[in-house]
């Protein structure tokens, strides 16, 4: 099997990024209201993104744009990472916002897969603008031949009314299952098998729910977010494909020739009092499984790194982390490592992609084996988006917690890592209190039997 190339969306080749020029937006009225830009300026846009800080922030940039789609791959690739680049504040001035679909990195590690449609796709940044949650400031960014009419047309939007909250989703659609209940128990079961040979010690198994085609995929997004807000969020779209995504997890991060990446393994539903939910907290922290999940592909990610960093510069700067998000606790650590001299983004992908925390370990043998048991494509679940700056400052999410919609339907990935101690019935569970809240977006229901292992609220 094989992962179909991308194709060629235009006849002839994308120009190379321009650096762009930042210049400074005023708001009369306080801080700039992301989504009230993004509606403004991108909201007919074929190309738009949307790299998402979370509502209503105190920290963090938001970036949101436009461009075309990049022609060449190797544009992409063959960025590099390992030089400081220029001290600025605002995190990115050029380049590339796209996504790698998981089958694109499994491919590219050996590792057999089923056949997607979903490509590698990166959109070179022509227009853009940056929010700085922190101090609230604004940034128009453009070619420096553009940049006099783009500051225009961005004081217009932050002057123009800001937009209705977006409506409830109507009816209750009940969404398809690409496993049962019974058939992912038994493929849990069949994962602590290849644990007791040996074949591995950790894998993540995932399915898939499918419902219906939305009208407005970005109202869709407008939903998810204001329900699961998260730090790493986006809504990204080229053509007929979107991705809306309330990730909370970092994937990979470079500047100052240094790159970091913050898995997360170990979920817990969040309480339906506080002293429920400070107790829940205190199990993930604390309990012995989802410890040795984590630490497992933080044992992983320094060997991943390690692969692209100067001997002995691997770090892992936190461990066992618990970060609360609306509708769970996560057990988030960090490991970092100094670039070695000429690395580029291609390399990092390499040596990382897909991110261990989607594959389990021993990273190759786990993704056969999830290859054999899932039988079916990833497709862009499971791979990572961001951006990719011309001066070798990269930030990417894992892209989870996220709807994909295409001309056929939209889809919603969940799942979870399973070592020796997992017990199916948690392991389903956890899937189905992941897969909810996106659903729930799209104006669909888990399957009956999925719903019915959800904790009563």
């Amino acid at each position: 099997m094989s992962v179909k190339p991308a194709a060629e969306p235009y006849a002839v080749k994308v120009p190379a990024p321009l650096p762009l020029t930042d210049r400074a937006v005023a708001c009369a009225d306080g801080r700039p209201d992301a989504e009230a830009l993004f509606a403004h300026l991108f909201g007919d846009a074929r190309e738009a993104f949307w790299l998402d800080a979370g509502v209503d922030p105190r920290s963090g940039w938001s970036l949101i744009g436009t461009g075309v789609v990049e022609t060449d791959p190797v544009a992409v690739r063959s960025i590099d990472l390992s030089a400081p680049a220029e001290a600025s504040r605002i995190p990115f001035l050029g380049g590339w916002v796209g996504w790698l679909p998981y089958e694109h990195g499994a491919a590219a590690s050996g590792a057999p897969v089923a056949e997607s449609e979903a490509a590698p796709t990166w959109i070179a940044v022509t227009r853009a603008v940056a929010v700085d949650h922190a101090t609230g400031d604004l940034h128009a960014l453009a070619a420096a031949a553009d940049i006099d009419s783009w500051v225009a047309a961005v004081r217009e939007a932050v002057a123009a009314p800001h937009p209705a909250p977006a409506p409830p989703a109507t009816g209750a659609r009940t969404a398809a299952a690409r496993h049962g209940v019974v058939e992912y128990t038994a493929l849990v079961e069949e994962c602590r098998s290849a644990i007791q040979r040996g074949d591995a010690y950790q894998l993540c198994l995932t399915t898939r729910f499918t419902a219906a085609r939305p009208d407005d995929p970005f109202t869709v997004y407008r939903r998810l977010r204001a329900a699961t807000p998260a730090h790493h969020g986006g809504y990204l779209r080229t053509g007929d494909q979107h991705v809306l995504s309330a990730s909370p997890e970092q994937f990979l991060a470079t500047g100052g020739g240094r790159a970091s990446t913050s898995p997360i393994k170990g979920t817990r539903p969040r309480g339906v009092t506080p002293e429920l939910d400070a107790r829940l907290a205190e199990e993930l922290r604390t309990d012995v499984k989802e410890r040795a999940e984590n630490v497992m592909i933080v044992d992983l990610m320094r060997n991943d790194l390690s692969h692209i960093g100067v001997p002995g510069t691997v770090e892992v700067e936190r461990l066992w982390d618990v970060e609360t998000y609306p509708a769970v606790h996560q057990l988030v650590s960090t490991v970092s490592v100094r670039l070695r001299d000429g690395v580029t983004f291609g390399d990092l992908c390499d040596a990382a992609f897909p991110a261990g925390s989607m594959t389990g370990a021993p990273k190759l043998s786990a993704m056969t084996i999830l290859h054999r048991l899932e039988r079916a494509p990833r497709g862009i679940y499971s791979g990572c988006f961001g951006h990719v700056g011309l001066d070798g400052r990269v930030d990417l999410a894992m892209v989870i917690r996220t709807i994909v919609v295409d001309a056929h339907g939209a889809y919603v990935g969940a799942g979870g890592g399973i070592t020796w101690l997992s017990r199916p019935d948690a392991e389903a569970a956890e899937v189905a209190t992941k897969a909810r809240a996106p659903l729930a977006a799209l104006g669909a229901t888990l399957p009956q039997p999925w719903r019915e292992l959800l904790p009563v609220s």
